[in-house]
């Protein structure tokens, strides 16, 4: 947008008019040989009788001269541009770098947003710009930068680490960012809750950009397979997101590039649970789907074909809905009185008797023996460990909870109280009774005692599924260990029981000096998910799309009129000044 800051000088226009006229007016003479002077009367009279609009003739001084004046009159006119600017002292710039910004149609929403930031930096010129990058560990790329070429190249070298957003620690940091600076916030992902924006101050202009387009999605929601005795079952679970039915091409391939093809039919708005059994396939398995969607990377996920322990032990005196729960998900349970057992072994033992924690054998520990019950009546809430992978403690009420051992890790709480816990040589404690719960009447109770018997699995070599970038723990040997994928490349090292999962999803093997481990690592649930978000601004501070700014371009003009200048004068150089 363009305008004047001093309109009445446009009265100047005045002298290019008069230039104008004086080429009206001028007479225009030619050079003529005549013989006699008889024709000089007739020649003269020839001239004053031609038309004024033929007297303005094509003249290139008239045309440069105008031009000029033009130009000058325009200047001191003093004209203007105007632009959008973003209001406050400082911006904040939180990108979305999840698995799920890569869904789009023609492109994807992470690309489309990385370009509307780059527009964005332009207005945000002379202030302070940070920019976030989300995850459970939020990522500051830049802070209180002022260059506006560092912080585009910072932007141009984002990428997606397919890790969930994790929003409400984002937030969290950036609050910490704002103190009482007027600030101007920008989120860009695909789509954000308006109640989880804290408006508590005027002095912050909150903008959310999100995915407006209404995508279609089929996803492979869970990959797991089973082996128990010479019997290989795969069950892939599969979403589809779209009102139609959907027809998939099911793949499933191992280490040795075997293929296992079918095709599965999936109603509009519903999962198919589809069971694989007796394949003759190896170990490290890849499924993937191929169908029409606007989102590619939930179409793949990774497992590793296991065996559980050789062996469950249930302590008899264990409540039938555990002891239905452990024969649903595997055929051979042993059950054993208390005289039965020896501590020793690698098989499962499921009790509820404290003492035998000290045995040489992984225990999943059911309750207590050796103390009361408090009630609590609260409801339970996992945290982000491997073993909740498939079986998240979502809405599982609990009405009693016992005392929590000391130095043993917590991975699930009720309220305030500590509900599982984990020790140091891996044995998972459930501190309540599963009659004082109703967690055996969820559907993810199975998953979890499936899930307990993976993580105490007697095939040493495998450790778990993650999702990208988990920090989880896990029980091996303090020693150092370094992670690679399935082509051998090093991704990274750590040592100790506390590691960071690889950003992306696939089968990583990690190594030390004599000893293997298999893992992999799969999107979460909520990555898989296609939901339709808004654009939308909360926030006192005015609108950066609302406020323009004048910027004068006076002397944008100063060199055109002084090449005309120029020009006009080597014009009328050539043509002699006596002309």
């Amino acid at each position: 947008m363009m305008g004047f800051m001093q309109i009445m000088n446009s009265w100047m226009i005045i002298f290019p008019i008069i230039v104008v006229l004086y080429y009206f007016f001028r007479k225009k003479y030619k050079r003529q040989v005549i013989s006699s002077t008889i024709f000089w009367e007739e020649a003269m009279r020839e001239t004053k009788a031609s038309p004024y609009l033929k007297k303005l003739q094509k003249n290139a001084l008239l045309f440069l001269q105008v031009a000029a004046l033009l130009l000058f009159v325009f200047a001191l006119m003093n004209p203007y541009r105007t632009s959008s600017v973003i209001t406050g002292q400082q911006v904040i710039f939180v990108v979305d770098t999840s698995a799920s910004m890569l869904a789009g149609k023609d492109e994807s929403l992470f690309d489309l947003h990385k370009k509307e930031l780059q527009k964005l930096v332009d207005q945000a010129e002379g202030k302070e710009i940070t920019v976030v990058a989300t995850g459970n560990q939020p990522n500051v790329i830049i802070r209180n930068e002022k260059k506006v070429n560092a912080v585009k190249q910072a932007i141009e070298q984002l990428e997606i680490t397919y890790e969930s957003a994790h929003m409400s620690n984002v937030l969290d940091v950036v609050q910490s960012f704002i103190g009482t600076l007027p600030t101007s916030v920008y989120i860009f992902t695909d789509v954000l809750d308006k109640a989880a924006i804290p408006v508590s101050s005027e002095n912050v202009s909150w903008n959310v950009f999100g995915q407006e387009e209404s995508l279609e999605n089929v996803s492979i929601t869970k990959f797991a397979a089973m082996q128990q005795n010479d019997e290989k079952t795969l069950l892939i679970q599969i979403t589809n997101e779209t009102n139609e039915e959907q027809t998939v091409e099911l793949a499933v391939n191992d280490e040795n590039n075997k293929v296992i093809n079918e095709s599965v039919k999936i109603a509009g708005k519903s999962s198919v649970n589809h069971v694989m059994t007796n394949t003759n396939i190896g170990e490290l398995l890849k499924a993937s789907i191929s169908t029409r969607d606007d989102y590619r990377q939930d179409n793949v996920a990774y497992t590793v074909l296991r065996q559980p322990a050789v062996e469950i032990q249930l302590d008899v005196d264990m409540h039938v809905l555990v002891q239905k729960g452990f024969a649903s998900v595997y055929d051979d349970v042993v059950y054993l009185n208390q005289s039965d057992t020896n501590g020793e072994g690698k098989s499962l033992l499921v009790t509820n008797k404290v003492a035998h924690l000290n045995d040489h054998q992984p225990i999943l520990l059911f309750g207590r023996d050796d103390t009361e019950a408090k009630e609590v009546n609260l409801l339970a809430s996992s945290s982000n460990h491997a073993l909740f992978n498939f079986s998240p403690l979502d809405d599982i009420y609990v009405q009693s909870v016992y005392a929590p051992f000391e130095d043993f890790e917590v991975i699930a709480t009720v309220g305030e109280h500590p509900f599982i816990q984990l020790s140091d040589k891996g044995d998972i404690i459930v501190l309540t009774d599963i009659q004082t719960t109703d967690w055996a009447m969820h559907p993810v109770f199975p998953l979890f005692l499936w899930s307990t018997i993976q993580h105490v699995s007697t095939q040493s070599d495998y450790i778990g599924a993650f999702h990208p970038k988990q920090n989880a723990s896990i029980v091996v040997p303090q020693k150092e260990w370094s992670i690679y994928d399935q082509e051998g490349q090093f991704v990274h090292a750590f040592s100790g029981k506390q590691f960071i999962a690889p950003e992306k999803p696939g089968i990583y093997e990690m190594q030390t000096d004599d000893e293997k481990r298999m893992f992999t690592v799969d999107l979460s649930l909520e990555e898989k998910m296609i939901q339709q978000g808004e654009t939308y601004q909360i926030g006192a501070l005015q609108a950066a799309r609302e406020m323009q700014q004048e910027h004068a371009i006076l002397l944008w003009f100063i060199p055109f009129i002084l090449v005309l200048l120029l020009v006009e004068w080597e014009v009328q150089r050539r043509r002699g000044f006596t002309n």
